[in-house]
């Protein structure tokens, strides 16, 4: 049985490839910070291994006998630049040195918002992490993927808005004309399970989504929405003034209270880009996957709306 050890495996991405490796025949060893995630895993049938990034001796014992890595710990939240930095940047260069000299094939998750590093500390610490994986001390075999925004069963940063669509308004902050690429977390997952089992696997930075080559606009999403929910759904644009100007005010108060912020001035900006569109050719260039979740499926399995879809 390969070992397989994976950081972030209590968060909504890192617990479905978790679940997703573990299915597949893998044994997985996972870094967690407290003893209670550390019960929730054990109950599944997985491994722990409690400490944090920061620790040399604790990614020592992560990668003790392991056949591959999958990195997915990662900050989302933070006031500034270092916030991400400590996690996103720090972390994953302690672990790239940990690995050094142990030829194991490393896949780690950047973002899509590492193509705009201007727009946000979060985006500029995606693109700092990558930095350092296309060193020559990284790992020969080292997959990055930019997924756009995942979601499925589970993921909370999109359910504020499913749950709007449920009751018949879409609070929309972004332009009429701005398009995004989506992804279901398991079609996230069968492609890194595609690339690890893979005899010759290349290396590089890829992009990767729905199957949807031009994206959605989100019109088109609540269009999708409204043909799950057999009903109307009321589109409401946010004007970007009032949104600048609350993300600004809760940054500051996040400050004084000691509060990592989700809705900062760079999350704004992130929100209302015009393109977060991807493109799947290079990664099927070099792996054999296929996403196998439309949006429609996709809302069905993470929402319950709509009839089963076969």
């Amino acid at each position: 049985m390969p070992v397989a050890a994976i950081t972030g495996a209590t968060g909504f991405i890192g617990r479905r490839i978790a679940e997703r490796l573990h299915t597949q025949g893998w044994q997985v060893r996972a870094l967690v910070r407290s003893p209670s995630a550390a019960s929730t895993l054990k109950s599944q049938g997985m491994h722990t291994v409690l400490g944090a990034l920061e620790d040399r001796s604790t990614l020592e014992t992560l990668l003790c006998d392991t056949d591959a890595v999958i990195h997915c710990a990662g900050v989302v939240r933070g006031a500034d630049y270092q916030d991400f930095a400590r996690v996103n940047v720090d972390g994953t260069a302690n672990l790239r040195d940990a690995m050094h000299g142990k030829k194991l094939p490393l896949v780690a998750l950047s973002s899509l918002a590492a193509r705009e590093p201007q727009l946000s500390h979060y985006a500029r610490s995606k693109r700092a992490m990558e930095a350092e994986l296309v060193t020559q001390h990284a790992p020969r075999d080292c997959l990055l993927l930019r997924p756009p925004a995942v979601y499925g069963p589970g993921e909370k940063e999109l359910l504020p808005l499913f749950q709007a669509f449920a009751r018949g308004v879409a609070p929309l902050p972004a332009s009429p004309q701005a398009r995004v690429s989506l992804l279901y977390v398991d079609d996230l997952a069968a492609a890194i399970l595609s690339w690890l089992k893979q005899s010759k696997r290349e290396s590089g930075i890829f992009e990767l989504h729905d199957g949807q080559p031009d994206g959605y606009s989100w019109d088109e999403v609540v269009q999708v929405a409204e043909s799950l929910l057999g009903r109307r759904i009321r589109k409401i644009a946010l004007p970007g003034t009032p949104l600048r100007l609350l993300s600004s005010a809760n940054a500051t108060m996040s400050r004084l209270i000691g509060h990592a912020p989700m809705l900062t001035p760079g999350k704004i900006r992130e929100l209302r880009h015009s393109n977060w569109v991807c493109d799947n050719g290079p990664l099927q260039k070099v792996l054999d996957w296929h996403p196998q979740v439309d949006l429609a499926q996709g809302l069905h399995l993470t929402c319950g709306w709509g009839q089963r879809i076969v």
